[in-house]
């Protein structure tokens, strides 16, 4: 490989910024505040380029790559929902992450505006992986825990 093509290889990965190199470590959490789209965003691009569903199970962070699959709780009734990182955001300091319009029904949000959340990475680029006793339910998304037969 020639000089310059290596100077290229290195611009090139300064460029794509540190979301290039960036690994998560499943299971990480955190917890904070999260909010939702408002309805304006829908069908605007997000970005990483993708159309922005608010009808889907989405969300924004500021450092997860695209397509990490991550668990939020919603801490003061416990409802449980998997999103995937679509977007950059959120851009208020106070808050940790922006779900979409779905989501933040799921989750019991929409009148408060505002909820404190836990935030669990459980997969990347669509695969979930969950605790033993824990499953999605196909029709609403939500994680549920279910009982052990011991």
């Amino acid at each position: 490989m020639t000089y310059h093509r290596i100077l290229i290889l290195i611009i090139l990965a300064f460029a794509a910024g540190p979301d290039a190199f960036a690994q998560v470590k499943l299971g990480k959490t955190e917890t904070g505040n999260a909010s939702y789209y408002a309805n304006r965003f829908n069908g605007r691009k997000t970005s990483f380029g993708e159309v922005h569903k608010s009808s889907e199970l989405l969300a924004a962070h500021r450092s997860y790559p695209l397509n990490t699959m991550l668990e939020i709780t919603n801490l003061l009734n416990d409802e449980k929902v998997i999103v995937r990182v679509n977007d950059r955001g959120p851009f208020s300091k106070n808050r940790i992450i922006d779900l979409s319009n779905e989501a933040a029904r799921l989750l019991g949000i929409i009148a408060r505006g505002v909820a404190n959340v836990s935030v669990r990475v459980v997969g990347m680029e669509g695969m979930v992986l969950l605790e033993s006793n824990e499953e999605i339910d196909p029709k609403s998304g939500k994680v549920i825990s279910m009982r052990s037969n011991e």
